[in-house]
């Protein structure tokens, strides 16, 4: 997908998380207000009207939760902040977005259900001359060809136990703290909220099954001038219905290093409870496997998503799987990213050394 910086310039946005207002279904509301909070007005839920953001999502500081568009005539979009499974406008939300069509705001949606697709919409859009921007919406029709490749620039890619786990809040948190350190270093957007974050990448779950891995490749190939590429993770090889995507970005992006991302406590594969999640040790095999088909690659560190467990009940969980696995482990929001990037600098020292 092409750079979509001009589109999500001075966006002054109000996001729409009516209803679904949890850390899991709102992760593009919670990451839009952690990376970027300050183009944020206020959060629509009316059941929750009166409370702050940092309340309601756990991030966000006093940014308001509304109940109407009205209460913010400054706003000049509308963000969809939900990533619910299927990808679909909940029934309830349709006369919000047609009020925000109406007063000729933007609207923005990372689902699978395209706004430009809706007849309602468009004629709403057509009569007040608001914007009608879908995230997911591309044209890719290149097949990947592993040429050109710039094997210098060291690609580390995030992983999944699960979907939902942080993977892209991992890869962005890296990117800026390797950057911090006078690093060139890119991160690779992957799926609609981490587009809505950097302002360009890809929605690779949205792409024609042949033509995954070069939309991937595709963006390899554009930013290798840089030294370091963190490419956002998604789903998980162990995911019923998200698989095909985490196997054909994996192959595309031909990761040196992978960090494998979990949330500590959960047990069930994320929108199908009954199904177990398969054990850190065990994906690292499977990951590593499947990697290697392409080339050399290896699990580096983990990152733990502790969200649910004090700070005492982390430490404990982060012991057990630093010697559970024999890597790095940290949770990069709680405990700060050091260790993940640690790793990532030993691995390229390993890969410029076995270059000697």
């Amino acid at each position: 997908m092409a750079s979509m910086a001009s589109e999500l310039d001075n966006r002054s946005m109000v996001i729409l998380t009516d209803g679904f207002s949890n850390p899991v279904t709102a992760k593009t509301a919670c990451c839009v207000l952690r990376y970027c909070g300050d183009e944020v007005v206020a959060i629509l839920d009316r059941s929750a009207a009166g409370k702050t953001a940092e309340e309601m999502l756990g991030v966000g500081g006093m940014i308001p939760v509304i109940d109407r568009l009205d209460t913010v005539p400054q706003a000049k979009s509308l963000l969809i902040g939900i990533a619910p499974p299927g990808g679909k406008i909940p029934q309830a939300w349709r006369p919000i977005v047609l009020d925000a069509i109406s007063r000729g705001m933007t609207v923005y949606s990372g689902l699978h259900d395209f706004l430009v697709n809706d007849v309602e919409f468009v004629a709403a859009a057509n009569a007040s001359g608001a914007k009608l921007v879908d995230v997911r919406r591309n044209q890719e029709r290149d097949v990947a060809n592993r040429v050109g490749l710039r094997d210098e620039c060291l690609r580390v890619h995030t992983v999944g136990q699960d979907c939902g786990v942080g993977k892209m809040l991992v890869a962005v948190e890296l990117t800026r703290a390797l950057s911090s350190r006078d690093v060139s270093a890119k991160f690779i957007a992957t799926g609609q909220t981490g587009i809505l974050v950097e302002g360009d990448g890809c929605p690779i779950d949205c792409v024609v099954a042949d033509f995954l891995s070069g939309a991937v490749e595709k963006m390899i190939l554009a930013n290798q001038d840089h030294d370091i590429l963190m490419i956002e993770g998604q789903g998980s090889l162990a995911h019923p219905r998200y698989s095909a995507v985490t196997l054909g970005l994996l192959h595309g992006c031909l990761p040196h290093g992978m960090i494998l991302c979990y949330e500590a406590g959960r047990e069930g594969v994320n929108g199908m409870d009954h199904v177990p999640l398969k054990s850190l040790p065990e994906l690292r095999t499977v990951y590593e496997t499947m990697a290697q088909l392409m080339g050399p690659s290896e699990v580096i560190g983990v990152a733990m998503n502790s969200r649910c467990l004090t700070d005492d009940q982390a430490e404990r969980e982060r012991q057990r799987v630093r010697s559970e696995m024999g890597l790095p482990v940290c949770d990069v929001i709680r405990h700060g990213p050091e260790e993940l990037v640690k790793a990532v600098f030993d691995l390229r020292r390993r890969r410029a050394g076995a270059a000697v």
